[in-house]
């Protein structure tokens, strides 16, 4: 239908004059010029000019009416009087146009309104369609019976949907069983309560793909009393993604994907918490590797960490699913068996057969990059049942009963005992003091005379001595191994290199002394430093000692890793004039291929072969074997631990020409020492 305001204003014009025209030549031709009323036809097109083309081409067109009316349908002689029709005829005629422009006026008006408010409504539910359509999310609106009557592009283009063809569904024609259920459920609720939720759905695409979904649900009313449930989500997969795997991050071992020890420790304290009620015992499995430091060391970590990720596998495979298997650190293992009985003796049981189980598994060969490795395992068990105790209990108690098998020879398991935390405690608290004692410098130097011949003095060997305020005088075999153990060896052992050297530069000043040799033990940690070279050469210089008059001592499992950097390291404190030791030769593990390689003045033959040469034959050719070693390399050689006239004269008998021990002296202080010289 035409609009007039989609013409111009003068087409308006010319195409209302044309209707008139039209409407005239018709009248002209259908009736006759004398039929009765015959200007009131032409009123009909009038009231349609005046609607179609607005109200000025009407005016034109009710003036054109009146003088073709005038001029063609009523005749001149016609007076026009109140009792003349013709009169009575234009006023109503005029009238009749008047009120016909004033309705049409009030209709166009309101028609125009009406169109504002229809486009108005079409550009908000296109900007409504545009957004739905156009956002990363997906929107619906159901019915009461769960119906859809709506779903945006997104919702769509995710479930592959054909237009329209989920309109009219339910989600049990479009979703599996369950979660159509939890989708009716939550629609439910919103409906029951009359207000929105916020839910995290699961929904399923065509391809089978599930994504978690932000859903938020709420209720909708129209103005029939309809009730729907429309709703909005967002895909959250990515982020749960992310938090499953900061949560798997934060729970579990990077390298073996077990349980770490944040996890086993919070289901410790689940236990514990739960013990009182269900009255059931369990056990904690605390599993450490034996020498897996060597393998490491030798091999290189990455043959440790696919040892340790088999280790994992097979434990992984041995442990029921209730309980927890965690990767408490380095290559430590604990299990936590859970309820395993409600009598002490019959977990005891229990906990002991699957940790014997344990011990078989983890002893079987490790194939790693080619190579066949044997790793056994020491095990501490104990059992948890007390509600009251603190989390710390168990694992300390698993820890002592674990270090109790490795005392026993490793590759073994072990109740706790009461005995081994009474140790372990008075080792915690010998630590404490040893730390104090680095800080208020306890330590004292002794010496032992180092004899050449029959009573030639060359010097001694500098023993360390703990002047504990209240143990008293501590022997190195009590806090040496946990020095080394804790890493306290480092300054120790930095200290007692100091003092020898300030020792050797006050000898130097004394024609008595200034000969004498200084032999100082260097663990193989503290050698192992990558600036030991130079601590050595910085206490040289600041004390003024001659280096010629240092000995240094090593141990043979200083060999076992590093071999090539300990022989440079060596080589450059030759250069400078230190001589090197070989201490307690024989008791380690050191290749004699290895051995004429390295840069020594000196082997050192161990106390433990001197003390029963004369009689045990096996000692009595080990000394006499490190005898001629010694000899083909071109070294000089001193046994320790002599302490009879027989044994000296037996080693001098087979070529030893240098000793040391109770026989001569014991190690004295620095003064009681220097008297002996004199004397």
């Amino acid at each position: 239908m035409l609009k007039y305001h989609n013409l111009s204003l003068p087409a308006r014009y010319g195409l209302a004059i044309i209707a008139i025209v039209l409407a005239i030549l018709l009248r002209l031709v259908a009736l006759p010029v004398n039929g009765s009323y015959p200007f009131i036809t032409l009123y009909p097109t009038t009231i349609a000019i005046l609607y179609f083309l607005g109200t000025g081409p009407g005016l034109v067109a009710i003036g054109m009416s009146v003088v073709s009316a005038y001029y063609l349908f009523i005749t001149p002689n016609l007076s026009f009087v109140l009792e003349n029709a013709g009169l009575y005829m234009i006023g109503v005629y005029l009238i009749g146009a008047l009120l016909s422009s004033i309705v049409i006026f009030v209709l166009q008006r309101y028609s125009k309104s009406l169109q504002n408010t229809l486009a108005q409504l079409h550009d908000s539910e296109s900007r409504f369609r545009t957004f739905m359509d156009s956002g990363n999310f997906l929107s619906w609106m159901k019915d009461e019976q769960g119906r859809y009557i709506y779903i945006n592009q997104s919702y769509k283009d995710h479930f592959n949907a054909a237009p329209d063809s989920w309109l009219g569904k339910s989600d049990f024609e479009l979703f599996s069983q369950p979660i159509a259920e939890l989708f009716w459920n939550n629609d439910q609720k919103v409906l029951q309560s009359n207000t929105g939720i916020t839910v995290e759905e699961i929904r399923t695409s065509d391809n089978g793909e599930s994504c978690c979904w932000l859903s938020t649900k709420f209720p909708y009313i129209d103005s029939t009393g309809a009730r729907y449930v429309g709703g909005i989500a967002i895909d959250i997969s990515e982020r749960k993604a992310t938090e499953k795997q900061i949560e798997n991050l934060a729970f579990h071992d990077p390298l073996t994907n077990l349980s770490n020890r944040r996890l086993l420790l919070d289901r410790l304290a689940h236990i514990l918490d739960t013990s009182a009620r269900h009255r059931r015992i369990s056990a904690l499995l605390f599993i450490d590797l034996d020498n897996f430091k060597t393998l490491n060391d030798t091999y290189g970590h990455n043959h440790g960490d696919q040892l340790l990720q088999q280790v994992a596998q097979r434990l992984q495979k041995n442990v029921r699913k209730g309980d927890t298997l965690a990767r408490f650190g380095g290559d430590e293992f604990i299990i936590l068996l859970e309820d395993i009985s409600l009598q002490t003796l019959e977990a005891s049981i229990i906990a002991k057969t699957i940790g014997e189980k344990i011990l078989q598994l983890l002893g079987q060969p490790y194939l790693i990059e080619g190579n066949t490795h044997s790793v056994t395992s020491s095990i501490g068990i104990t059992l948890v049942s007390d509600a009251q105790e603190n989390i710390d209990g168990p694992l300390k108690r698993a820890d002592l009963a674990m270090y109790q098998a490795k005392a026993a020879g490793r590759n073994a398991l072990r109740f706790f005992d009461p005995q081994v935390q009474a140790v372990m405690e008075d080792r915690m608290l010998l630590e404490a003091d040893l730390r104090i004692a680095i800080t208020e410098q306890q330590f004292v130097l002794h010496y032992q005379p180092q004899i050449l011949g029959t009573d030639q003095l060359t010097g001694a060997e500098a023993l360390l001595r703990w002047q504990h305020p209240k143990r008293g005088m501590v022997s190195p075999l009590k806090f040496i191994s946990l020095a080394e153990e804790t890493g306290l060896i480092l300054k120790i052992g930095r200290w007692v290199l100091d003092e020898a050297c300030t020792q050797l530069a006050k000898w130097a000043t004394k024609e008595t002394y200034s000969q004498l040799t200084i032999a100082v033990n260097v663990s193989s940690r503290q050698f192992n430093q990558p600036d030991f070279v130079e601590q050595v050469l910085a206490t040289l210089k600041t004390t003024g000692a001659d280096p010629r008059l240092l000995k240094i001592e090593l141990t043979e499992s200083l060999l076992v890793s590093n071999f090539e950097e300990i022989v440079q390291k060596m080589l450059a404190l030759k250069a400078v004039g230190i001589n090197f030791s070989l201490d307690d030769f024989g008791t380690g593990y050191s290749s004699l291929a290895y051995l004429k390689q390295l840069p020594l003045d000196q082997l050192k033959i161990d106390q433990g072969f001197v003390k029963d040469i004369l009689t045990n034959s096996n000692d009595a050719v080990i000394a006499k074997t490190i005898i001629a070693l010694a000899k083909s390399l071109g070294l000089s050689v001193i046994a320790e631990g002599v302490e009879t006239e027989a044994q000296r004269n037996f080693l001098t008998q087979h070529g030893c020409p240098a000793y040391q021990g109770y026989l001569f002296s014991r190690p004295l202080p620095i003064n009681a020492f220097e008297k002996l010289i004199v004397i």
